[in-house]
């Protein structure tokens, strides 16, 4: 409970961190940090339309998002206290919830008969399946380094004291960065702010959506980017009392949020035909991870 109640918490500031980030670095003053909070709250109010070429699918599927996201934020634990649900292998249940929400935002997409959303649903489904491998031998790494399978144990007895076992953190850390980028279809991968459906992933995805139902995306997103913070954080946090363990994930948080904004703000998003190279670049950083790993416990022969 614990988790989820910090997550909430920090999805509510997190975007906001983004914007002001990206606005100070180019000189601007920016909108207040909970502007896209009231943003969403303004929607929430509003009605949605939907076209007559779709169907219940296109109804239903930014809930299902919405309810995939929080129920794979319900077993991710907060140091030393458990997420509401834990078992042995939850974390590929947290691979695959997610996965079901992205099927639903993809064939809500494809629901539409947009060629233009069909377009961007094809290129989130790829991106996706690709990233897949990197999360796995991530997680599974750090599984064989802790010798658990559940999200608690991995991180509970997870104690990074050497200079390779920091190194380890270093790199999880930048993989589960990118992971979050790529899944949010942010920047080098994708462009939240672009107006050109030809280069569009994410958000030609959604073009169709409106009101209460665009709210619920938008709130989806921002909670997806706090629910990987909080994997980041869960690597330092390790065993420490409540009193560090706070304190040092909310400067987990903020950290990501700057170095997000930091990313956006200075880097030039890729090439389309060069985006299924970088993520699969992430997936050769988690299997040195896990050659560190089979180093650490002294494996190799």
């Amino acid at each position: 409970m614990v988790s989820l109640a910090l997550i909430i918490l920090s999805s509510i500031f997190f975007t906001g961190v983004i914007l002001q980030t990206k606005s100070i670095t180019s000189g601007r003053k920016g909108p207040g940090i909970l502007q896209p909070v009231k943003d969403v709250i303004r929607l929430f109010k509003k009605g949605s339309i939907y076209s007559e070429t779709t169907s219940v699918i296109f109804t239903i599927a930014p809930v299902i998002s919405f309810a995939s996201v929080i129920m794979a934020c319900l077993v991710i634990p907060f140091g030393s206290w458990k997420g509401i649900i834990s078992f042995d292998g939850d974390f590929i249940f947290f691979a695959y919830i997610l996965a079901l929400g992205k099927f639903f935002s993809i064939i809500a997409a494809m629901d539409t008969g947009s060629s233009f959303e069909g377009m961007g649903a094809s290129r989130e489904a790829l991106y996706s399946m690709f990233v897949e491998p990197a999360f796995f031998i991530l997680i599974g790494s750090f599984a064989l380094l802790t010798g658990n399978t559940s999200f608690y144990n991995i991180f509970s007895t997870l104690h990074l004291g050497s200079s390779i076992t920091y190194t380890l953190g270093g790199m999880a850390s930048f993989v589960l960065i990118m992971i979050a980028m790529i899944e949010n279809s942010r920047m080098p991968v994708d462009d939240p702010k672009t107006h050109l459906e030809l280069t569009m992933i994410h958000e030609v995805m959604i073009l169709d959506n409106s009101g209460f139902d665009l709210g619920l995306i938008l709130s989806t997103g921002y909670i997806k980017f706090a629910m990987y913070g909080t994997l980041i954080a869960n690597f330092y946090i390790g065993g420490l009392s409540f009193l560090w363990a706070f304190p040092v994930f909310l400067l987990v948080q903020l950290l990501f949020a700057v170095i997000v904004g930091l990313m956006e703000s200075f880097m030039a998003r890729f090439r389309m035909s060069h985006n299924p190279q970088f993520i699969l670049v992430l997936s050769s950083v988690s299997f040195l991870i896990f050659l560190g790993v089979l180093l650490v416990l002294e494996k190799f022969v």
